[in-house]
């Protein structure tokens, strides 16, 4: 099974809250980013993004000829 759009939320003991997020598929990338914003601010305090060193970032575009490729 394919971890996508999947969010783990987990309030540390400082109150910290920590979100991991599994690759996000193109349809839902805006609402995810979105939602991170939205949490960051009603929650208020500092807010610290770290790309995860196991995953990278892909998009894949389709182009209107059918031409399909990645962006790294």
């Amino acid at each position: 099974m394919s971890a996508i759009d999947k969010m783990k939320i987990t309030i540390l003991k400082d109150g910290t809250i920590k979100t991991v997020t599994d690759p996000v598929s193109p349809a839902n990338h805006d609402n995810a980013e979105n939602f991170l914003k939205d949490m960051a601010r009603l929650a208020g305090g500092d807010t610290v993004r770290e790309r995860r060193k196991d995953k990278k970032h892909v998009h894949t575009h389709t182009h209107e000829d059918g031409t399909t490729h990645e962006h790294h």
